[in-house]
């Protein structure tokens, strides 16, 4: 199933304007009136923001990957569709799709600060009551992984942008927490950063004491059922092969010698990490909306971190073995990547020789 981040709306209030600020969200999500100059002046907009989507190399750089990893599937289209759909959705569009989808089960009423939970589920009852209490939407197909490659090459640019991935898992699946600690053993890192040889990744370290990359990113984003694991690098054109090859490396450390000093120090980053996202009530907000969205319920911080203590060592291994090792991944590149290696030279790359 698709499983994209959900559209929101947010509401920073006062506690005793709770009742207005429901009221108030009832009223946009029920009854818009999607004006026709509203929806021009909307169109414009959305038209202008994916010019500046184009001139992201980064989200270019994704929407390739999701392209080619997900081919022929929901999850390999942006999000924001092509330009024709955005010229030519009139209201009529707009009010069958709210229609269709606008219903209970898939909205969440999220508040965080001082509010009464019982007073919020009084309101919600009162605004969002007559909301259809059934969805039926149309079943999707399985988003399908698929090994492959997509390569735009343009010596113009200074940088080369590539990101690998393999196939990992949806946000439910018990695999997720080691594979977010095994993100975490890769870490991210560009050259604003100092430290070298502290630095809590060791490819930092080496891109760092290298000068293989201006910067890379760990990554792993979860879908409904499916999702990907993997780094998006900037490079110069010289160091491509280098700063694969040392990737590639580091992942088959976690698959085959990650050692538990290693993932101790991980988890306790990640730890860390998760408090930092959760600073203020808006966070908390949004936390709150996604894991109802995802879960069906918030998950408490105590039992997360459980989940994050249990894993050791040969959970790492084992994990990372069963989704990266001996894996075809998918690969997006944009920029000057003459020296990028052929495909199947980088999946060879996916394994080390057991003995």
């Amino acid at each position: 199933m698709l499983g994209l981040l959900p559209a929101q709306l947010c509401i920073t209030l006062k506690f005793k304007d709770l009742p207005q600020a429901v009221e108030i969200l009832a009223d946009i999500i029920q009854n818009s009136t999607l004006g026709e100059a509203e929806i021009e002046r909307e169109r414009g907009v959305i038209l202008r923001e994916m010019q500046e989507v184009e001139t992201n190399l980064q989200e270019v750089v994704f929407d390739y990957l999701h392209a080619t990893a997900y081919q022929s599937t929901a999850l390999g289209r942006t999000i924001l569709g092509p330009t024709e759909n955005i010229k030519t959705i009139n209201r009529g569009d707009l009010v069958e799709y709210i229609t269709t989808h606008y219903k209970g089960p898939r909205i969440v009423l999220a508040a965080a600060g001082g509010v009464s939970h019982d007073e919020l589920i009084d309101l919600a009852k009162y605004h969002f009551g007559k909301l259809p209490g059934r969805y039926q939407g149309d079943a999707l197909p399985p988003c399908l992984f698929t090994g492959s490659e997509i390569r735009v090459r343009d010596d113009k640019m200074p940088l080369a942008h590539i990101a690998i991935a393999v196939e990992a898992v949806g946000w439910s699946h018990p695999d997720t927490i080691p594979l977010m600690v095994a993100n975490t053993l890769i870490g991210n890192w560009d050259r604003s950063f100092g430290g070298a040889v502290n630095l809590s990744s060791k490819l930092a370290q080496m891109a760092c004491q290298g000068n293989l990359c201006h910067s890379f990113q760990s990554f792993n984003t979860c879908y409904t059922d499916t999702g990907l694991w993997g780094l998006y690098m900037v490079c110069e054109p010289s160091t491509i092969n280098d700063m694969m090859h040392f990737t590639q490396m580091e992942w088959m450390s976690l698959c085959t010698s990650v050692t538990e000093s290693e993932v101790a120090r991980a988890k306790n980053l990640l730890k860390t990490n998760m408090l930092l996202h959760l600073d203020g009530s808006t966070p908390i907000c949004e936390d709150i909306g996604r894991q109802m969205l995802c879960y069906s319920r918030r998950i408490p911080l105590h039992e997360l971190e459980a989940r994050i203590d249990a894993i050791d060592a040969k959970t790492i291994k084992d994990v990372c073995t069963k989704y990266i090792y001996n894996k075809a991944p998918a690969i997006a590149a944009v920029g000057p990547i003459e020296q990028l290696p052929d495909y199947n030279q980088i999946h060879s790359g996916m394994f080390w020789m057991r003995t």
